[in-house]
């Protein structure tokens, strides 16, 4: 399984318009080789060089399979309809739905798409958060990929 983006390749910088010092839209993002017996995806955006703890920018659970690719730009509603249905968690800014790349001044940090294909339909409400989602999938994981973007924003002068 292979999950990339449009918007920016593996271990690339994520374009300012998917951060929090743009117009902080969720990138488009497109996945090949997920296995016929998947039942569902999930998706978590984290950032494992945050100070003190990974924090995390993005929950996203509940994808069909058949789905191959999410748009930029999707809403923050914890319950996404239409052609792409899902249920958005509660990230680390404790909204649901995608907030961007936000460091503190420094050097750059890592932001990693992770996309789990699962062999069982999870039975969670929306709003789930990155711990609750992970212990729910926990003996249910087929398969991962992962693509890693890049943000840092300059120091103060």
């Amino acid at each position: 399984m292979q999950i990339t983006s449009p918007a920016f390749s593996d271990r690339g910088p994520i374009p300012r318009a998917h951060t929090c010092d743009g117009a902080d839209q969720s990138p488009p993002l497109a996945w090949t080789g997920v296995p016929p017996d998947a039942r569902q995806l999930a998706l978590i955006v984290d950032d494992p060089d945050a100070p003190g703890r990974v924090f995390v920018h993005w929950v996203l659970y509940g994808i069909v399979p058949s789905v191959t690719a999410l748009p930029s730009g999707l809403s923050g509603d914890a319950r996404l309809t239409g052609a792409i249905a899902a249920l958005q968690g509660t990230n680390d800014f404790r909204k649901t739905g995608y907030n961007g790349p936000c460091p503190p001044p420094g050097g750059p940090h890592r932001y990693v798409f992770t996309l789990y294909a699962l062999k069982q339909e999870l039975a969670l409400p929306p709003g789930a958060t990155k711990t609750v989602l992970l212990e729910a999938m926990k003996g249910h994981v087929l398969e991962q990929a992962t693509l890693t973007g890049t943000y840092g924003r300059s120091r103060a002068s």
